[in-house]
């Protein structure tokens, strides 16, 4: 118990932190791509600000695994956590650290009670259209067939391919973008059932109060009824007592 409280403690004091590393990423994946003429230098420092918010997750990991009593059982319920950390060390890609970094920010927020889905299922639309944006422009503008060639086309793109419109007006011509025009689609539809199956739930438990509400009114009707009719027997029976006693 000592050491589930330590985990739990370690985890409420990390979030915020992990959290402004996880915007600090966000700025340093941005950077290179938004400013194309960026210089090596700067290039080179976003990078390293990538790998050390990359760091920050796996030691939070580690932490996290080594404060807990049952390491087996943290590990096979936190595969996804374990699958973001090892990710980037297979395949060195940026496009990976981002997918890591956002699967590592997500599980971390989702252990915050106060997130309501709501916020939650915000965030991973301004999430997904921003990295998706980002992520398909870095693969598309050198693209020689490419038809994604600014920061604005990329957003747009994102928007349609996300809510399944497809237009067709900018689409990607590479392997990695069609990766990822894949996934923002999946993603789209995801979020979408999670709104969809949301709103059906308030309504259903908005029913469900209304129907108590009606039963609860109908038996204290019903209560109320039975309360007369006993007072009127009762009533009857002294009458006809009293009538007797003339």
């Amino acid at each position: 118990m000592e050491q589930q409280s330590a985990q739990a403690q370690w985890e409420r004091r990390t979030q915020r932190p992990l959290l402004a590393l996880a915007v600090a990423f966000a700025v340093a994946y941005a950077v290179p791509i938004v400013d194309s003429s960026a210089g090596h230098s700067l290039t080179a420092v976003c990078t390293v600000v990538e790998w050390v918010v990359w760091g920050a997750f796996a030691a939070d990991y580690l932490i996290r695994l080594a404060l807990t009593p049952r390491r087996r059982e943290f590990v096979r319920t936190h595969w996804l956590d374990l699958g973001a950390v090892v990710l980037p060390i297979l395949q060195p890609l940026r496009l990976l650290r981002l997918v890591s970094t956002l699967l590592l920010v997500g599980r971390r927020a989702r252990m915050a009670p106060q997130i309501r889905l709501t916020t939650y299922v915000v965030g991973s639309v301004v999430g997904l259209l921003m990295f998706g944006s980002l992520a398909v422009l870095s693969v598309e503008r050198d693209s020689p067939d490419g038809n994604i060639r600014t920061l604005g086309d990329a957003v747009w793109w994102s928007f349609t391919t996300m809510t399944t419109v497809g237009y067709g007006d900018h689409a990607p011509t590479t392997g990695l973008g069609r990766m990822i025009a894949v996934g923002l689609m999946l993603s789209g539809i995801a979020l979408l059932g999670v709104v969809t199956a949301n709103i059906a739930a308030w309504f259903i438990s908005r029913f469900e109060k209304d129907d108590v509400e009606e039963r609860r009114q109908t038996e204290a009707i019903a209560s109320l009824a039975e309360e007369v009719r006993l007072l009127r027997a009762e009533v009857a029976r002294l009458a006809a007592h009293e009538e007797q006693r003339r």
